[in-house]
């Protein structure tokens, strides 16, 4: 039986396709405040999340202010962090009473030990595919890394999931591990996803 109870969508930008996705039982909604992404979300229409779907911001390297900004322009209830972001920082976003998600791009000679600062002051850790560009890669990591991790912190599980191997995922015995983040392998075009792939996502992780 897997620990998974949360599933997290990322990089929306289209009015009609986040209301098409946020009819199913998901709890996070991701929109992606990057310039430089494909998926960037800056010009995003104002819809209201329900109560148990978690608007998400997710930002590189941005400033306080820019992030404190958009938390209070777009009523973002997380904030995922995926560049190379202090624990100050983090700490400091915490303060604007949003769950703070910090991401890290993992890979064999990953520094494990670098999270202790980070406990105190986030939420949940997302571990991604190491990339250069910084986010999404649409490949797997090598999930067994994962067993370098020694802290109690819960995480997501980033990177390549995808219809083939979400079974994979969630056969990876891993109490901590409470969540998968979806975003490429679920896509039409970079933003819009295929509302049917997630559907069949769902009926996976719940077992129909």
């Amino acid at each position: 039986m897997h620990n998974i109870r949360y599933l997290k969508v990322c990089g929306m930008k289209d009015l009609k396709n986040i209301q098409d996705l946020a009819a199913l039982p998901i709890q996070y909604v991701g929109h992606i405040f990057y310039s430089k992404s494909p998926r960037y979300a800056d010009a995003l229409a104002h819809w209201e999340s329900p109560s148990s779907i978690k608007k998400t911001g997710v930002f590189v390297n941005a400033t306080f202010e820019e992030i404190s900004t958009y938390i209070k322009r777009f009523d973002l209830r997380a904030v995922q962090l995926h560049g190379d972001e202090p624990p100050t920082l983090c700490a400091q976003v915490k303060q604007e009473n949003v769950e703070v998600i910090k991401a890290f791009g993992i890979h064999e000679k990953f520094d494990w030990s670098i999270l202790k600062t980070y406990q105190p002051a986030v939420d949940y850790f997302l571990f991604d595919t190491r990339s250069d560009q910084f986010g999404g890669t649409g490949k797997t990591f090598g999930w067994e890394n994962l067993c370098h991790y020694s802290l109690k912190t819960p995480y997501f599980l980033s990177g390549g999931l995808s219809l083939e191997n979400i079974e994979e995922a969630l056969a990876f015995s891993d109490e901590r591990l409470v969540g998968l983040d979806l975003n490429s392998r679920f896509e039409v075009s970079p933003g819009i996803k295929d509302i049917e792939k997630i559907k069949l996502a769902l009926k996976v992780i719940n077992h129909e």
